[in-house]
């Protein structure tokens, strides 16, 4: 059976909010009985991304407001 996880790609200082943040993937691992295929991105989020999202105006790229950035 397939895995599916959120993993921690980086972590790197917002200056929107003045502290460490951390950008996820989340990543699916194929099942066991299917060893030649790669893991597989399905997802990225920034981890404050529901604060952000409070502001009136998309902040950064990776919060999922901005309709000018697509992460994949």
């Amino acid at each position: 059976m397939a895995f599916r996880t959120w993993q921690i790609d980086k972590i790197k200082y917002c200056e929107h909010v003045g502290h460490e943040i951390a950008l996820e993937a989340e990543v699916v691992y194929p099942a066991e009985h299917l060893p030649d295929q790669p893991p597989r991105v399905l997802a990225r989020r920034c981890s404050n991304a529901t604060a952000c999202n409070m502001f009136d105006k998309a902040v950064c790229k990776w919060c999922g407001t901005n309709p000018d950035h697509d992460p994949m």
